[in-house]
């Protein structure tokens, strides 16, 4: 199974690098962006057939260490090779 993890800061929470990039679009003359946040995707390959044992291990790994959940939150899609 080909898995990606896209996490994200939950509404609220400030994102400093958002803003830094956010600044340099501006100071590149991309003066109409609201506002950025910034983001990381994970791509995970799993031996694993079925797609909802797949998704349980995924969601266990998000919630154990590729996400802090207190300030972020995270979305799963899978898709078989």
């Amino acid at each position: 199974m080909h898995v990606k993890v896209f996490i994200t800061l939950k509404a609220g929470v400030l994102d400093p690098q958002g803003k830094a990039i956010q600044l340099a679009l501006s100071n590149l003359g991309f003066a109409n962006i609201r506002d950025v946040r910034h983001s990381k995707a994970i791509e995970l390959e799993l031996d694993e057939t079925c797609q909802d044992t797949a998704h349980q291990q995924v969601k266990a790994m998000c919630e154990k260490l590729l996400a802090n959940t207190v300030i972020e939150d995270y979305s799963i899609e899978i898709s078989k090779n």
